[in-house]
């Protein structure tokens, strides 16, 4: 997820309409343009396209701080915070995605046997879905990169006490400075690359899945998006019944989970709740490019219909997310400059990943086994 705020040690900066400070800082000094020799070692050293004016959409006036190095990016936490999310995706795998039973109900002895059991699952688990959530937010770091937008590097999210081990990642970024074609990358980005890795983990997941295992002993059973529901009709997997119809779902039981199926499955989950067309969501970003400030409607009713169904079709596991998009806000924010053009392939794109979210979030996420 790309969230639009500033990254790592960035410098205040005023948003579209705000009146800039009315003094130069006495430690600021104004950049000098860059003219004849210099402006040339700089487009040899950087070997990138030519920095884009974020108002008028053009190229822009080289200055003497574009020599200077990009801003220094935190390094040490994301790290530590990197390895915590192994640690937590390889004990959640190792004990068969039910951690809370292990750590609450059983001994220090039992957690030990459990894990040298199905270390093989951990492992498996942790290195699929840390490379779906890394593809993820790589993918709109890169895009930053390529644009100058000034970022974080990403922020992984270890929670040992969930099935899935992480609350995913994020990365911070300057994202008023990015104007509308180059959000609509950025916001995009992410999700395709996600979906790139997730893919054909999630095809191995279901070739080797068994749903003969009773369920019967698992605490939770995963919701099917649909497009795992499409997938599991091409390849029937053992104890699939053929001929049921895709719109009704299924549920797995966590005896009946392997590592890949349960790796993708949690990347469909996380590009879906990306994806939804709501705030700072990178499904936000998208809507926002694509229609403008008629996106803040489409968000609102998004909300509205997502409370009803929460209300109605008992789905409380959504209430933490719609009560956090309530504080940040349901509005998406303007960009740099609303003016520039997607072109006719952005917005083809754009409309097809309208998509995504309808193949591939669970409408349900984890609830109680059938029948249990």
């Amino acid at each position: 997820m790309a969230g639009t705020f500033p990254p790592d040690d960035a410098t205040p900066f005023s948003r579209p309409g705000e009146q800039p400070p009315s003094a130069t800082p006495p430690d600021v000094s104004v950049p000098t343009p860059l003219t004849g020799e210099k402006q040339a070692e700089y487009i040899v050293a950087e070997l990138t396209d030519t920095p884009q004016d974020s108002q008028a959409g053009g190229p822009r006036t080289l200055t003497e701080q574009d020599l200077q190095s990009p801003h220094k990016r935190r390094v040490g936490l994301p790290v530590m915070l990197f390895l915590a999310t192994c640690l937590t995706t390889f004990w959640v795998g190792a004990t068969r995605w039910e951690p809370t039973v292990y750590l609450f109900n059983y001994t220090a002895m039992d957690r030990r046997i459990t894990v040298v059991r199905h270390w093989d699952d951990g492992l498996i688990y942790m290195a699929c879905v840390l490379a779906i959530l890394l593809a993820h937010e790589m993918g709109h770091f890169i895009t930053t990169l390529r644009y100058r937008i000034p970022a974080s590097m990403p922020y992984f999210i270890p929670l040992p006490i969930t099935p899935i081990g992480t609350m995913g990642a994020v990365i911070g970024m300057d994202g008023l400075k990015a104007n509308r074609k180059e959000l609509f990358d950025i916001g995009l980005a992410g999700p395709v690359a996600g979906l790139i890795v997730a893919f054909p983990i999630l095809c191995v997941g279901i070739s080797h899945l068994d749903l003969n295992q009773s369920p019967l002993g698992s605490e939770i059973a995963l919701d099917m998006p649909l497009l795992v529901n499409v997938l599991m009709s091409w390849y029937q997997p053992e104890g699939f019944t053929p001929g049921e119809h895709i719109w009704s779902g299924h549920s797995v039981a966590t005896s009946q989970l392997n590592p890949y199926f349960m790796a993708g499955w949690v990347g469909l989950l996380i590009t879906g709740l990306n994806m939804l067309p709501i705030s700072q969501l990178d499904g936000g970003h998208v809507i926002y490019t694509l229609f403008g400030k008629y996106a803040h409607w489409i968000a609102r009713v998004f909300l509205f219909v997502a409370i009803l169904f929460i209300v109605f079709f008992e789905a409380q596991i959504w209430f933490l997310m719609v009560l956090i998009v309530i504080l940040i806000g349901t509005d998406h924010p303007p960009t740099s400059d609303d003016s520039v053009r997607l072109g006719p392939i952005r917005t083809i794109i754009g409309y097809a990943s309208l998509l995504i979210p309808i193949l591939c979030f669970p409408p349900y996420g984890i609830r109680p086994p059938v029948g249990m």
